[in-house]
């Protein structure tokens, strides 16, 4: 049995896909959000720990994959979390080359679902990088190593310093996209709101403003990091998420903004966890 014609991604009218991809590909979303959910839900807590000066420590997604490897079973959830983290790197794929939120093939569709390609090559990073702690091998440098090692080779090019500085306004621009989607409440558009209570609505909704903004502020830290690293030609001034929230908690009265962080990052991952419930999944 084949469903009712979808949009391919350059025109639009290839047929859709059979009731058997239809429910992979639901399958395929619902796991990558609970993965992305322990993600930000792990970085929350020790973040928020690291502010409570309670033994936790504030760290990237390096360090979260290792406080998810000491738990009790350990390596059996963090090699499920590598699966989860390719599924979510597979739905993003699959919004943007199959078209699966029926976003259009004019311009500015286009543009993101180009995004949404680049946010998958993002998280099937993260799933290697779990991956390989998982399998015992040499682990991955941390997000702060990394953001050091990609702005050292952007430096290394011809006009170096401009790259690195519009990689950081690229960050920012993404910053302030997520304090957009809070003001637009574009962010709920996707989701089943007519199947929530009144107070599980305003939950989400509530989960879904604080997590982008959260989301806005870490990005902004990074952004800025690269476009310091830019000005100075020193990649030693970049940093990834670590950093930013080390960044945080070194300010004045810093263990109160990193706690805020924190608890934005735990909304958010309350957020990604309700959308594996309430989230249109290949419908308009």
């Amino acid at each position: 049995m084949r469903m009712a014609t979808s949009r391919s991604f350059a025109t639009g009218d290839a047929p859709a896909a059979t009731a058997t991809t239809h429910h992979w590909i639901v399958a395929t979303a619902k796991f990558g959000y609970l993965a992305k959910a322990t993600v930000y839900g792990m970085i929350g807590i020790m973040a928020l720990l690291a502010a409570a000066h309670s033994g936790g420590r504030a760290t990237g997604s390096r360090g979260a994959f290792m406080a998810i490897l000491s738990q009790p079973f350990g390596r059996a959830l963090l090699g499920t979390l590598a699966a989860g983290l390719a599924a979510y790197a597979m739905w993003r794929f699959a919004q943007a080359f199959l078209d699966a939120d029926h976003s259009g093939a004019d311009a500015k569709a286009l543009v993101v679902r180009l995004g949404k390609a680049g946010t998958g090559l993002v998280y099937a990073g993260l799933s290697y990088s779990a991956l390989r702690i998982f399998l015992g091998l040499r682990a991955s440098p941390s997000d702060d190593q990394q953001a050091k090692s990609w702005t050292a080779l952007l430096l290394s090019e011809p006009y170096g310093p401009w790259l690195v500085a519009a990689a950081g306004a690229a960050v920012i621009a993404l910053a302030l996209h997520e304090l957009y989607v809070v003001y637009r409440g574009s962010f709920a558009d996707k989701l089943k709101l007519e199947e929530m209570s009144v107070t599980m609505r305003t939950f989400v909704l509530r989960c879904g403003q604080i997590g982008h903004t959260a989301r806005a502020v870490v990005f902004a830290i990074i952004g800025l990091f690269l476009i310091s690293a830019a000005i100075h030609s020193d990649a030693r001034e970049a940093h990834g998420l670590g950093g930013a929230l080390l960044a945080l908690e070194r300010q004045p009265y810093g263990d109160w903004l990193l706690a805020a962080v924190a608890l934005g990052f735990l909304a958010y991952a309350a957020y990604l966890l309700l959308l594996v419930f309430y989230r249109r999944i290949l419908k308009p």
